[in-house]
């Protein structure tokens, strides 16, 4: 069933789509009146009946509703910058799985170094894909896709996470062995193309983020991020 997403619902039971996704509704989709839709506002699903169709909006009403279902925790991807078709690839996968956010870091070894004014031409179509994926996996939120920040500025959202990792090829604890809340804010930092530098491990250590391990493959860093939020949604009971 297609998949739509408002800010919220407005009082009077009707709920309004406007812009894009009224023309895609008419023209694209081709639906008609009577034709039913899924509309996602505030974290909650509801089931609507197509009831106005114009290219300028679509008036739908409400049949039945329920609270979306999203992982008990709140993930938080903070990925040092890789090659930007990487980082689609990474956006839309890590939606899929779950993420609530997305926070590119600059950190020593990034090979792609995209000024700030440059990347944030990028940001409009990374937000796209985050919205493509939130519609395709049945998200009941739209995970955002931040600018980049510094590696210090990552350090500092971390000491603010329930539970802050870093994957770290040179060791760490199997994420196996870590005590997950089943529910909170868990952050996870993976690296670029060329990793971390030994002085970023030691400094995020010593801001409390615990390195983990997965394995003595050294994964590609468009792999790490499937590879640790799969397992990590399975160890809080999300898969």
């Amino acid at each position: 069933m297609p998949r739509f997403f408002v800010d919220e619902k407005p009082a009077g039971g009707n709920i309004i789509i406007v812009g894009e996704d009224a023309r895609h509704i008419g023209r694209s989709l081709r639906m008609a009146v009577g034709e039913r839709i899924t509309v996602c506002a505030g974290g909650v699903d509801h089931l609507c009946r197509l009831e106005k169709i114009s290219d300028s909006e679509v008036v739908c009403s409400v049949i039945s509703s329920e609270i979306s279902k999203e992982p008990s925790v709140r993930l938080t991807l903070y990925q040092a910058l890789p090659k930007l078709d990487k980082l689609e690839f990474i956006v839309q996968k890590a939606v899929e799985l779950g993420a609530a956010e997305i926070v590119p870091v600059l950190t020593k070894r990034c090979v792609s170094r995209p000024g700030s004014e440059r990347f944030d031409k990028k940001l409009d179509r990374l937000n796209k894909i985050s919205l493509e994926a939130a519609k395709q996996s049945g998200r009941g939120i739209i995970p955002r896709v931040s600018g980049i920040i510094s590696f210090e500025d990552c350090l500092k959202r971390l000491s603010c996470e329930d539970l802050a990792l870093i994957c770290y090829e040179k060791g760490g604890k199997r994420l196996s062995e870590l005590n997950f809340p089943k529910s909170g804010k868990i952050g996870v930092l993976i690296g670029s193309e060329g990793g971390f530098e030994p002085s970023e491990a030691e400094s995020a250590k010593a801001s409390g983020v615990v390195p983990v391990w997965l394995g003595d493959r050294i994964l590609r860093c468009e792999t790490a991020p499937i590879a640790a939020l799969a397992i990590i949604m399975n160890l809080t009971d999300n898969i």
